[in-house]
């Protein structure tokens, strides 16, 4: 057998990780699932993971659309997802490496496919809403009976001003908000027609005097501190903001509702990346993650939906039985989604966002 040189020791060392075999590289969301899932799936396959973590998607499609990350795995969200389809920067699945996706939710699936139609680059990891969260106590003093069940509370000046002195947040993002303003003032949330963007403007610089701040993740802890009483956010968020106040003993409660004129869906994919360096690993770790025993395990960790029809099974009760995070069907019913847009249709909305945000 033939002896490595020092200098060869150093030039394997020195390979890009993409050049290493027994290995799947995986780009996840922060604290997005169970480490014991990880080690599990090292354990049975022989694949070690690399895993490493981003915190926005545009971090994530910045990455992507340069091309050559290394990654194997990614986990974009819906409307990245769909544009990054359209830029061809991922492969489609293999199926035949896929037997789990029989264990997928077909509902879910069926929504996807305004972003990946026939589900050919995706497969879903975890979904959820956009609506708001609020402090029972704070809300409650200013406005007695509030209409917490309504977008009433959010989006009628009258009720946000009352508001305004606890403090109120509303994700700084053009296409989850503005959607959610017209499907309240009765227009298509999924419209593409720039004088409903308008439209929704006019009613959200009505409401700008009463809005502290725009940000999309700061309002997780000022819910959580009882430093606001009012935020536009995500499910998971919110949730995590109402279990961070229960841990922290401080007698703040934040509620989640989904408002029952309906609210926003998203989605977080699994995608394979087209320059992926272990495509067939990347399979296997799909392929694992679908087994309804996993799926459940990792939402029974983070406290969101899954995609997994089959995974309820094992998921704990009292999140199963929480609408907040599983809606009932007449709830479902409620909800939509809004298709990317098009670059002079996402011109036009930023116009309008950067008005309300700015109050000019």
């Amino acid at each position: 057998m033939q002896r490595l040189t020092a200098c060869a020791i150093v030039a394997l060392l020195s390979l890009p990780v993409q050049a290493q075999q027994g290995q799947v590289n995986v780009y996840n969301w922060s604290d997005y699932i169970d480490q014991g899932i990880i080690d599990d799936f090292e354990n049975e396959t022989g694949i070690d993971v690399v895993y490493d973590v981003f915190d926005s998607n545009d971090i994530l499609e910045t990455k992507l659309l340069a091309g050559s990350t290394g990654y194997d795995v990614v986990v974009p969200s819906h409307g990245f997802l769909s544009r990054q389809i359209q830029a061809g920067v991922f492969q489609p699945l293999d199926k035949s490496q896929l037997p789990n996706l029989d264990n997928m939710w077909p509902l879910i699936n069926e929504r996807l496919e305004v972003f990946d139609p026939d589900n050919q680059y995706s497969v879903n990891y975890m979904w959820g809403t956009t609506a708001f969260g609020y402090n029972a106590d704070m809300v409650n003093e200013r406005i007695p009976e509030a209409p917490v069940n309504s977008w009433d509370l959010v989006f009628d000046p009258e009720n946000l001003a009352k508001l305004a002195d606890c403090g109120v947040y509303f994700l700084d993002s053009a296409d989850e908000v503005i959607p959610l303003v017209m499907n309240y003032l009765g227009l298509d949330p999924d419209s593409k027609n720039p004088d409903d963007f308008e439209k929704a403007g006019e009613r959200l610089m009505e409401l700008r005097p009463y809005i502290r701040k725009f940000h999309s993740s700061e309002y997780i802890s000022a819910l959580a501190n009882g430093d606001i009483c009012l935020a536009i956010g995500w499910s998971g968020d919110i949730l995590q903001a109402a279990d961070r106040a229960l841990e922290a003993e401080n007698n703040v409660s934040v509620v989640y509702t989904i408002p029952k004129e309906g609210a926003q869906l998203w989605f977080d994919q699994f995608a394979i990346p087209k320059d992926a360096p272990h495509p067939d690993n990347a399979h296997a770790f799909i392929n694992f993650m679908m087994r309804p025993e996993m799926m459940a395990r990792a939402t029974n960790y983070i406290y969101f939906a899954n995609g997994n029809l089959a995974s309820q099974e094992f998921v704990y009760p009292e999140i199963l039985g929480d609408t907040a995070i599983y809606p009932d069907d007449e709830t479902m019913d409620r909800l939509f989604v809004v298709r990317t847009y098009g670059p002079r249709e996402q011109r036009a909305l930023n116009r309008v966002w950067t008005r309300v945000k700015t109050g000019q």
